[in-house]
């Protein structure tokens, strides 16, 4: 089992940020937000953007001192005040190892702790079918699928609504 651990990121992390995210098979699974090509200077931008978030909502996979992915967990507002979103992305160097899953686990017990919500949603891309194992290795359930909601890379894809329901686990 590789070891890993989740943690704040800090402005030390933008080389290796830039490292594993500048990687067409990560951000062809990712929302146009997160550019390709990855630079420093996209990574900069992101740290400081996250930098002082209090509770903290995105972690760094650490990985000997390394970041090498992130994942987070957003909660929202309004009449959904009570979900709260999921976001990931490892390195391709690292796939395979479980990891993700296992960080999953750890980002639903911290939603637990942090936040009263009672759903905890992803929305992978149709054709991210190891996105789609994670989470189904991780407990969540396909909930929804939304027809052609996705258009990256010149292709239509669906949208995969997978949900944990947190009533259960109080």
């Amino acid at each position: 089992m590789t070891d890993f651990t989740l943690r704040p990121y800090r402005e030390a992390d933008v080389a290796s940020l830039a490292k594993y995210a500048d990687n067409y098979n990560v951000a062809r699974f990712l929302r146009n937000a997160f550019p390709h090509p990855y630079t420093e200077k996209d990574g900069q931008q992101f740290i400081a953007s996250i930098i002082g978030d209090s509770p903290t909502k995105v972690f760094a996979i650490d990985m000997e001192g390394e970041a090498v992915g992130a994942i987070g967990l957003f909660p929202q507002t309004d009449v959904s005040e009570k979900s709260a979103e999921l976001g990931y992305w490892l390195g391709e160097p690292f796939w395979g190892r479980g990891i993700v899953t296992r960080a999953i686990g750890q980002m639903v017990e911290y939603g637990l702790r942090t936040w009263d919500i009672t759903r905890i949603f992803a929305t992978p891309f149709s054709i991210n079918v190891a996105s789609q194992r994670v989470l189904e290795k991780a407990g969540f359930t396909l909930e929804a699928r939304l027809r052609d909601a996705f258009y990256k890379n010149g292709e239509y894809m669906d949208e995969l609504i997978y949900t944990k329901h947190l009533n259960n686990l109080l």
